[in-house]
């Protein structure tokens, strides 16, 4: 299955609703709620350059498993070619589910932000920091390896 980036439907839907540079999870969030069949996805974005290591993100998806779609409503923010972007999901949750989780959260820790959301412990660590379950390592341990990669093949651009 290959995941293909949605430029044109991204810059729309950032538009629609107003995304901000810094909050790539409450941009995900937004647009999960304003299209219809969205599912959200966290996870991590792979890119040459700097920070040279993968940086967690939040984006949403679309379509049926043998065809999905990425749309990232940070896209326009981020500063990269978007054919240079590759995205490592974690952790995919329903409309439904984000919505009870949300609601949850807020009820549980008001004073938290409730996103990103993490799932349930045990949790793993990736380097330093300890960060949501095996799916989250796994996700960062193959963006990790794509940063290595495109930043080795591409120094001249570093």
């Amino acid at each position: 299955m290959n995941k293909l980036l949605d430029e044109t439907l991204s810059i729309k839907i950032a538009e629609l609703i107003n995304s901000r540079a810094s909050t790539p999870f409450d941009n995900a969030y937004k647009a999960a709620l304003s299209t219809e069949g969205a599912r959200y996805i966290q996870g991590f974005l792979a890119f040459a350059g700097k920070p040279y290591r993968p940086v967690e993100h939040s984006w949403i998806e679309l379509g049926d498993a043998s065809d999905i779609c990425i749309i990232d409503p940070t896209l326009p923010h981020l500063n990269k070619d978007p054919q240079e972007l590759w995205y490592f999901a974690a952790h995919s949750l329903t409309i439904k589910k984000l919505k009870a989780i949300i609601e949850e959260s807020k009820e549980d820790y008001p004073e938290d932000d409730p996103l990103p959301i993490y799932g349930d412990p045990p949790y793993e660590y990736y380097g330093d920091v300890m960060l949501g379950g095996q799916d989250y390592l796994t996700a960062y341990q193959a963006a990790e390896a794509k940063c290595k990669e495109i930043n080795e093949l591409n120094p001249e651009r570093n």
